[in-house]
């Protein structure tokens, strides 16, 4: 098979590439710019493009298909020639859909705990020996590649988006799976450039439900109001529908979370793990319902998820020093900024945190968003906010004003940043003894050098 990736350089794109060529397909692809890590990735696999940019003239009559990035635009030439040629053309989610039609797909959805909760799954999977096919939105430390496609593995592991396919599909990428399995870990309004109201963004996960196979299975946050309303309001008899809990676990005081697995009635099986937080409880009771599904044992899943230490960026212990410790987390929607700042401060409860958020999603910079933002931050002792003004330009948003920011948050002691040389600076100055130090961005914050600060 032929395949050329239109924006191969996307994070999933450039892993879906990888994985294909792994396959033995020929692959080839283009892009007007492709930054680290997808350029050295695909250049160790021999997929660099020689030139940046779109070249119509390498779409040729030959390639089986094309597979469209999020990055193009509907206008790009490459794209127009090869509706020209009338060669196939799909999303990614669509052509991971075409690779795993014969599979039992699963399909983790929700606004938060969707990587983790797939990681999860991932972990508990390969440490039963049951192969498996999977695309994950980060790196995980036992997995070269977030994507995998094989002929052989019979069950299809898919993390599932809810944002736009492509520049000529405007569905959610979600809608495309149709999982056998299906997880759903909470609903909280986020993408308002697409979905200009909660009710439209509700109405995506409703969509979902509808389109999980007959006699699939559902599991879904009980925790969750809105979600479990709509859960409710649906009206398929056709599929089983679970809510799930937290596991039940104790915090021990050198702050450490150990599991409690009942085995008989006043007897329990106490588990250490090595993650925390009650939003991963959450995340690890939607895993175990899964596996159970597939044939684990949640027992044997619990003793799995021992030795889990977690996604790329989820909560990630950068290093600990003493009682310093720097976390660094992708939170940036205001469910995702609460769960994160909470977990920290009722692990560590007796410590100094000191929460660093930037503000870098459309929705996050939105004026009228930001209100959702109110006490998120509000158990840290020392509340900072950054966000760029080159990143409303980029949005072409309105620009904020420092003042407005702070009274989102209602947080008393907050300290919001426009700069990033200054916010390092002042990073770098502050006394981290004993004080633990938690980061939270979808971005970079502008390129500081997290590095430099941790050591």
């Amino acid at each position: 098979m032929r395949i050329h990736f239109i924006a191969i350089g996307g994070a999933a794109m450039h892993s879906l590439a990888i994985a294909l060529h792994r396959k033995g397909y020929h692959v080839t692809g283009s892009d007007d710019e492709i930054f680290n890590p997808a350029r050295d990735r695909l250049q160790s696999c021999g997929l660099l493009p020689e030139r940046e940019g779109w070249f119509p003239n390498r779409i040729t009559p030959d390639i089986d298909a094309i597979v469209l990035g999020m990055h193009a635009h509907d206008d790009n030439p490459e794209l127009q020639r090869a509706k020209e040629l009338g060669i196939t053309i799909y999303s990614y989610p669509e052509y991971l859909y075409e690779q795993s039609k014969h599979k039992t797909r699963v399909v983790v959805g929700g606004s938060h705990g969707k990587t983790t909760t797939t990681a999860m799954i991932l972990h508990i999977l390969q440490s039963e020996g049951i192969a498996s096919d999977y695309m994950v939105g980060a790196q995980l430390e036992a997995f070269d590649n977030p994507v995998r496609l094989s002929d052989t593995a019979q069950v299809m592991v898919i993390e599932g988006d809810e944002y736009l396919t492509s520049p000529i599909d405007k569905t959610p990428k979600f809608h495309h799976y149709h999982p056998h399995i299906a997880v759903l870990t909470g609903i909280e309004w986020d993408h308002v450039n697409v979905f200009p109201t909660f009710d439209d963004y509700k109405l995506q996960f409703s969509r979902f439900i509808d389109l999980i196979e007959p006699d699939g299975k559902l599991f879904y946050c009980a925790d969750d109001v809105v979600l479990s309303e709509l859960v409710a309001a649906n009206t398929r008899t056709d599929i089983t529908k679970t809510g799930y809990t937290a596991v039940p676990s104790k915090i021990k005081p050198d702050g450490t979370t150990q599991v409690v697995y009942p085995i008989a009635p006043g007897m329990n099986d106490i588990i250490p793990i090595k993650l925390f937080g009650h939003h991963n409880l959450l995340n690890m009771s939607a895993a175990l319902h899964v596996c159970e599904a597939l044939g684990v044992d949640s027992r044997k899943s619990l003793y799995a998820l021992s030795g889990f230490k977690g996604a790329a960026n989820r909560l990630q212990l950068l290093k600990q020093n003493g009682n310093t410790r720097i976390f660094k987390d992708f939170a940036h929607a205001p469910s995702k900024v609460r769960a994160t700042v909470h977990a920290v401060r009722e692990q560590y409860p007796r410590q100094p945190l000191v929460a660093c958020l930037e503000l870098h999603t459309y929705s996050s910079l939105s004026a009228h968003f930001l209100p959702m933002y109110k006490d998120t931050m509000s158990e840290a002792d020392l509340s900072v906010v950054y966000y760029s003004e080159h990143a409303l330009s980029l949005k072409r948003l309105p620009m904020l004003d420092a003042e407005q920011v702070r009274q989102s948050f209602a947080n008393a002691n907050i300290k919001v940043y426009t700069d990033s040389d200054e916010l390092y600076r002042d990073l770098r100055a502050m006394d981290l003894n004993n004080t633990n130090l938690l980061m939270m961005s979808s971005g970079n914050f502008n390129g500081i050098d997290l590095e430099k600060i941790i050591d």
